[in-house]
Formats: C-alpha cells, sequence, structure tokens
C-alpha cells in the first residue's frame, strides 16, 4: 500500500486542498488524451517512413540491370522492402495501441462524473467550513473592537447609561463569537472525515490513472523495441547478403548469364589457289544483307521472305503506299563488288554541295558516281473524318517503339504577364457564392466584385465600379462647397421612391397605425468631421476593459478580485426586401483581467487557488474555442446551457509574470481566454433592419435607406451609438440633395450620414429613413454596396455570461460590448 500522501499534504489554512486535487483528477483525463494524440502522430510518421521506404525499394528494382553489379540491386530491394513492412507492422500496433486508450479514455471518464457525485457532500463541507471561518473571523474582529470600546469608554470617564450599552454590544458580541466557534467545530469534524474520505478517494483514482498510462507506455516501448528487433534483423541479413556478394561471386554471374560461348576458333591452314577452276566457276556473290530493302531480286534464291513482308519492312511498319511510290525501275542503282559490298559512288565537291544526301566515298577506284531517285507522295488530307482517322493509326504504326526524351519546362514568355495566366487557372468565388457559404468575413462591401443588386443590367455594356478596397476614414471626407444660389433644400423634393412599408422582420407589434417616416433626430450635417473612428466595416475595437479590477494587495485576506470582458463583433448582409435572405455571424471574445498586485500572491504561494468560472446561456452558442494553453474543462457535463472551466494555475501564472516583466508598470493584465460563434436568427439576430431602394435614371439617381432598430436582438437592449452609414454612388455625382443631410466626397464618389444614438427611446422607436437625390454627368448608376458602422456598450447579442465557482476570487467588473464587423446592404 503506497503512503496516503494526499490524506496529509492538502489541509492548509485556507482549506483549499479540495479544489487541488479535485482538479488534479481532471487533468489525468487531459494527459489520457494528450497520450493517444502522440501515439497516434508516432503512427503518422512511422507510417509515413513506410511509404517512403517503399518507394525507395521501386527505385532499387528500376536501376540497371544491366553489368556486372546488377544483381547486388535485388539485395537493396529485398532489404528495403523488409524494412518498410518493419515499420508498418509497428503502425499496426500502435494502431490497436490507440483503440485501447481511446477506450481507457471513455472509462476514465464516466469514472471521473460518478466520482463527481460521490463527492459533493465533501464540496458542500469545504465550503461549509470556509464560510463559517469567514465568519468566525469578522465576529471574533467584532467582539475584539467591542472590549476594546467599552474599555477605552471606562478609561475616558463614560456614563453609566453609555457603559451598559456598551456592555449589552459587548455581550452580544461575545455569544455571537461563541456561536460561531461551536459551528466552526461541528464543521471542523464533519469537513476533516470527509476529507479524509476523499483524499483516499482521490489518491485511488490517482494510483489507477498512473497505472494504466504506465501499461499504455510499456505496449509502447515494447511495440517499438520489438520494431527496432526487427530492423537490426533485417541489417544483419542485408550484411551478410553483401558479405557473401563476393567479386568473384559478380564476375562469376555475369560470365554464367551473358557468356558467348567456351569454343575458341579454330585453326585455318592455307589453301593454295587453282587459278583455272577459280576462273570458270567464280561469280559475284550476293549478300542479302546489304542489299536494297524493298527490291525482290530474280537471281536472290537465298530470300525466303515474300515480297509483301518485305514491303512490310520497309515502310517500318506502315501500311503499304503510306509513304509512296519508289520507282526502282528507274533508280540508278549501286554496283556490287565480288564481295557483295556495295560500291559507293564517287561525288565532288560541287556535287555534295548540289546534294546533300550523298557522303564522300572512302575508295577512289569508282569509275563514275551513280545516283538512284525515290518519290514520296503526300499523304491527302481532303479525305474527310474517316480519313484523319486513319492518319493517326497510320502514324502510330509508322512510329513503332520510338522512345521520346523528357520534354523540357515550358518557360513563360516575357510578354505574357502572370495575371493573364493565374485568371484562367484560380477561378475566384464570386459575390454571391461567398454570400452563400456565409463568408462575411472575407467579403469586401468596396471591392472590384459586381453586387447582386446589379444582375439586371447587362455586365457587357456596364462597367463595375471603380471601389478602392480600403475603406475611406472619416477624416478624409470633404463636401463639396454649397453655391450661394442654391436654396435649401424642402423635403417634399425627395419623392423619386416610393413611399412602400419596411418588411423587416420581426414586425413591429402595435395597436394603432405606424408613424410615417422620419428622419433620425439630429444628425451630423457639419462639413468638418472631428471624429477619428475608421469607416472600416471590419474595425473592432480592442479586445479588454476600460478599467481594471480592484487593486489587490499581498496582505490581502479577502477574496481576490479579477474582471471580466465579453466583446462581440455582428457581421451582416442585407439583400433587398426579403427578411430570409439576410445572413448574419456573430462572433465574440472572452477576456479576464488580472489586477498586477495579484502576480506576488501567484509566485509566493505553491498552490494557489484554482481559479473556476461557469458560462451560463451556452446552448445558444455553436462553438467555443478556449485558450488550450490555460483553460481546461470536462467533457463529460451534460448540462447544454451551462459548461464548468477551470484554469491552469502554473501556466497562468508564468503568462501573468511575462506580462508583467514587459510592462511593469501596468496596473492590471489582460488575459484571452476563449473565442465563441453565437447562434443566428437570419433578420432577428440583428440589432439595426436595413432594406436599401435605388432608382438610377440617365441623368439622376436616386437613393432610399430604411432602418429599423431592433431591441430583441440585444441581451439586455442598449443603445447604438457612433453610428454612420456610407454609401459608394457613381456616373460621375455632379450635386446631391440629402435628408438628412449627408456629406459627400467627390474623390472617392462615396456618401456618409453620420448619425445620433438609436435606441428605444428615440423618435419612431428608432425607426427612420435616409434619402438622397444625386445628378449625374456620366450616368445612369449602378447600385452598390452600403456599409453601416456603430458601437453598443452593456450588452451582447449572444446573450452568454460567466460566474465564478468557489471561493478565492470576486468579480469586480463584468464589461459587455459588442460592435458591427462587416454590415452591409444591397437592393
Amino acid at each position: 500500500m503506497i503512503t496516503p500522501y494526499f490524506l496529509e499534504n492538502f489541509w492548509g489554512d485556507k482549506n483549499n486542498g479540495f479544489d487541488v486535487l479535485y482538479h488534479n483528477m481532471k487533468h489525468g483525463q487531459i494527459s489520457s488524451k494528450e497520450l493517444s494524440d502522440f501515439i497516434r502522430e508516432r503512427a503518422t510518421i512511422e507510417e509515413t517512413y513506410s511509404r517512403s521506404m517503399t518507394k525507395l525499394a521501386k527505385t532499387a528494382s528500376n536501376c540497371s540491370q544491366l553489368g556486372t553489379f546488377a544483381p547486388v540491386w535485388d539485395v537493396f530491394k529485398q532489404s528495403t522492402e523488409k524494412l518498410a513492412a518493419c515499420h508498418m507492422e509497428l503502425v499496426r500496433k500502435l494502431q490497436e495501441l490507440i483503440k485501447e486508450v481511446q477506450k481507457y479514455v471513455e472509462e476514465q471518464a464516466k469514472n471521473h462524473k460518478k466520482s463527481k457525485e460521490e463527492v459533493a457532500s465533501t464540496l458542500e463541507a469545504v465550503q461549509n467550513i470556509q464560510s463559517v471561518s469567514q465568519a468566525l473571523q469578522k465576529s471574533k474582529e467584532n467582539y475584539v473592537n467591542k472590549m476594546l470600546e467599552q474599555e477605552r469608554m471606562r478609561k475616558e470617564g463614560a456614563t453609566q447609561r453609555d457603559l451598559d450599552k456598551a456592555g449589552l454590544k459587548v455581550k452580544k458580541a461575545t455569544e455571537s463569537y461563541k456561536s460561531y466557534v461551536e459551528k466552526y467545530a461541528t464543521a471542523k469534524t464533519e469537513f476533516e472525515q470527509r476529507m479524509t474520505e476523499t483524499a483516499q478517494k482521490f489518491q485511488g483514482i490517482e494510483e489507477e490513472h498512473v497505472m494504466r498510462m504506465q501499461e499504455i507506455i510499456h505496449s509502447y516501448s515494447q511495440s517499438v523495441e520489438e520494431t527496432h528487433i526487427q530492423i537490426g534483423e533485417v541489417q544483419q541479413e542485408f550484411v551478410n547478403n553483401m558479405e557473401n556478394t563476393s567479386v568473384e561471386s559478380l564476375i562469376q554471374k555475369l560470365a554464367e548469364s551473358k557468356g558467348t560461348g567456351k569454343e575458341r576458333p579454330g585453326p585455318i591452314e592455307f589453301e593454295e589457289c587453282n587459278v583455272s577452276i577459280a576462273t570458270e566457276g567464280a561469280k559475284p556473290r550476293k549478300r542479302k544483307t546489304f542489299a536494297i530493302p524493298g527490291r525482290r531480286r530474280d537471281k536472290d534464291t537465298d530470300s525466303t521472305e515474300s515480297a509483301e513482308v518485305e514491303a512490310v519492312n520497309a515502310s517500318n511498319g506502315a501500311p503499304p503506299g503510306f509513304y509512296g511510290a519508289i520507282d526502282l525501275h528507274n533508280a540508278n542503282v549501286p554496283q556490287l563488288d565480288e564481295e557483295g559490298f556495295c560500291i559507293r559512288p564517287e561525288v565532288n565537291e560541287n556535287d555534295a554541295k548540289e546534294n546533300s544526301f550523298y557522303s564522300s566515298s572512302d575508295s577512289e577506284d569508282e569509275d563514275e558516281p551513280r545516283k538512284f531517285h525515290v518519290q514520296i507522295k503526300p499523304v491527302q488530307t481532303n479525305n474527310g473524318t474517316h480519313q484523319q482517322k486513319v492518319t493517326i493509326d497510320e502514324l502510330k504504326a509508322s512510329i513503332g517503339n520510338i522512345t521520346l526524351s523528357p520534354t523540357p519546362a515550358v518557360h513563360m514568355k516575357k510578354n505574357q504577364s502572370s495575371d493573364e495566366l493565374t485568371r484562367h487557372k484560380i477561378p475566384q468565388p464570386s459575390f454571391n457564392d461567398r454570400l452563400a457559404c456565409n463568408d462575411l468575413l472575407s467579403l469586401d462591401p468596396f471591392g472590384p466584385t459586381s453586387t447582386g443588386s446589379s444582375s439586371s443590367l447587362p455586365h457587357s455594356s456596364v462597367p463595375l465600379p471603380n471601389r478602392p478596397t480600403t475603406p475611406l476614414g472619416t477624416a478624409a471626407l470633404v463636401p463639396p462647397p454649397r453655391p450661394l444660389s442654391r436654396p435649401k433644400l424642402p423635403a417634399t423634393k425627395l419623392t423619386g421612391i416610393n413611399e412602400t412599408g419596411r418588411p423587416f422582420s420581426p414586425p413591429k407589434v402595435s395597436n394603432s397605425s405606424p408613424p410615417p417616416a422620419a428622419p433620425l433626430a439630429r444628425a451630423e450635417s457639419s462639413s468638418s468631421l472631428s471624429s477619428n473612428t475608421s469607416l472600416s466595416t471590419s474595425n473592432t475595437p480592442t479586445v479588454g476593459i476600460s478599467r481594471g479590477p480592484s487593486p489587490v494587495t499581498l496582505a490581502s485576506q479577502d477574496a481576490l478580485p479579477i474582471a471580466v470582458a465579453f466583446t462581440e463583433s455582428v457581421n451582416a448582409y442585407f439583400k433587398g426586401a426579403d427578411p430570409s435572405k439576410c445572413i448574419v455571424k456573430i462572433t465574440g471574445d472572452m477576456t479576464l483581467s488580472f489586477p498586477s498586485g495579484i502576480i506576488k500572491i501567484f509566485t509566493s504561494t505553491p498552490s494557489p487557488a484554482v481559479l473556476s468560472f461557469k458560462l451560463s446561456n451556452t446552448s445558444r452558442l455553436e462553438q467555443i474555442m478556449p485558450n488550450q494553453q490555460l483553460l481546461h474543462s470536462d467533457s463529460s457535463q451534460s448540462d447544454t446551457n451551462t459548461k464548468d472551466f477551470w484554469l491552469n494555475m502554473s501556466a497562468l501564472t508564468a503568462y501573468l509574470r511575462k506580462s508583467s516583466e514587459q510592462n511593469p508598470a501596468a496596473s492590471y493584465y489582460n488575459v484571452d481566454i476563449l473565442k465563441y460563434q453565437a447562434c443566428s436568427n437570419g433578420i432577428q439576430s440583428t440589432p439595426l433592419n436595413l432594406v436599401v431602394y435605388w432608382k438610377c435614371a440617365p441623368t439622376t439617381t436616386d437613393l432610399r435607406v430604411d432602418y429599423r432598430y431592433n431591441p430583441e436582438a440585444m441581451q439586455p437592449p442598449a443603445a447604438l451609438t457612433n453610428l454612420q452609414v456610407l454609401v459608394p454612388v457613381n456616373g460621375g455625382v455632379t450635386n446631391m440633395q440629402s435628408l438628412p443631410n449627408a456629406i459627400w466626397n467627390a474623390e472617392q464618389n462615396k456618401t456618409l450620414w453620420k448619425l445620433s444614438d438609436l435606441s428605444v427611446k428615440s423618435e419612431n422607436e428608432g425607426s427612420g429613413s435616409l434619402r438622397a437625390k444625386f445628378e449625374l454627368s456620366d450616368g445612369p448608376s449602378i447600385p452598390a454596396t452600403l456599409a453601416v458602422q456603430f458601437f453598443s456598450e452593456g450588452s451582447t447579442l449572444s446573450g452568454v455570461d460567466m460566474e465564478l465557482v468557489g471561493s478565492g476570487y470576486r468579480l469586480s467588473l463584468n464589461k459587455k460590448r459588442f460592435t458591427s464587423g462587416r454590415y452591409m446592404a444591397d437592393c
């Protein structure tokens, strides 16, 4: 039996031992998963190595089989194939081991869940003694203060009445102090009993866990060791084969396999020539080997081939007639000498220049040069499709088994731009394709992409608007000067677009008829912009909080203060007046903030209390991505609406210490804890509903933007601030009239509305319209995508929240905010 280390070392004055042991048990499950991932990665490496060795073995088999060294390649091939098989066998063993680890992980999760239920009473006892201890401490301090107050009054000669009152307070404080002492004794007994049982239980769980992990590691090491033994055997076999493959054996194999015979040439004696017999019987011998191909000689009695066979051979496998007719009858056939060799015609330098098909003769004793004429008829190409197919087949037959050399690399022409090649090779997804994939974060509302709103216009005749890729900053907006003779625009002139109801969803529930559309109150109309806020639709504030948590000192005995901030970004695309076409994506970040004084407490405490928290309303989240280096969670949690997390305190301490070294003057430090994506329900999840109307004529363009504040999208409802609407308008705008007043930027061809805060307290409950009429010199305009920017404090769109679990920490600040990401609308 192992010494009960857990029972002896996890008490302490703050009674945090239970938290440490419980979270240590949870870390065991993380270790099991990480070990499984490690073994899986090793199996992947071994499989890759095995495939590479198999490919290398094929390379050895493709090496030259000619020459004396050829048998050695067979040795390399066999040895390499055996090595590949050894590593593939290790892959199989590791995959079986991974299955065992996965089975253990599942059993471990069940055991942890069961243990969590069994130690619930211990957790209650821990919380009870911690709360009683705090109350006892405060009661003691109150008792001491009352006693000191009574003693001070006696020394100062207070009245008897005041002394009696002080005595009553002392008596009450004494009774309260004694009662908490008794409660603490009861809680202490209960705590010690439960903690003793739980400590032993936790140690038993860890003993079993470490034992199982050692068994897995033993199987792992045994599999690797067996593979190494097999590799050693293959290597030894390779060495033996190479030793047996001596130089003599290689020479002998080549002599036996490639030998040309053992009979040496016999002796030849001198034979005296009989002149008379030789003169009568001498005839020129004919050597078929050097005869002209394709010619059948009448007197060639040695030939056994038919005329058809000779014709096929002469054409290199091509059908008869493919090369045309060869006129052998009129050809100047070279003369044969008495040995059957061809007598080459003699040519001079001029002849060589006139006909390069002839070369210089090796002998100089021929009488006169002779030539032969070859006529090649071209293939007829006007026989239609059938003739083309036949030509291909004939060409293949004529080529035979000719092997071509590798094709050289094709280099790009210097006068051909890489953009042209890229445009054909890499098709880019269209604007509508990216919307179909809900990829709002990759859209640029002012990029060179055609929008769906201009689909009614012929693309061949209407050029795309010139939209800069970088969104316009507000500091660059300068309106054109107002003509002195231009009167102020009455509201009745902006009637280019019919007043139709805004089909927002969800609809506003009201018993009375809706009020007429009206502009936002106090909309900015100043020609100069003092705000430095960028109009980039992807601009989001820095994750963090405006102020840090409460300060903390090393001597503080209270719970340590921390702060939390939730920052979300809503990306939306509104298409026309159909609410069902609205695409929404909501993402968020959670950040914890720690005061600088907490670092000294973490570094000076051997085992600081584990920081645990519960995330609520998680059923509204599609995905949670925790910071895996700092944050852990229990995968066996069954509640879909909440999720428990706890921090790796050693990793957190190291991170905070590093942050302190980089910025020692900071009063607090922010730590990114997790990111998430919230569920969305189309237009109902957007805090600001939009509908855009365009009316494009050759000389004018009428624009109307209807908007409605949607408090149902926020938890809780909050005002939208820094509201700005930016719309590109092309067609050569010469004049603009707008309600409320907007700012026109002639250089960027954009108009900007800057509006006041929007909430349920705004006019018409946050509903209204923006109108503009543009006079054009080069119309008509092409409907473009507008972008909206806003900001909101004190609320989120997901409703996710956080609360601390356990003692040791307190939440001094909970900050919530959201902002617009890519918030766009088309007609």
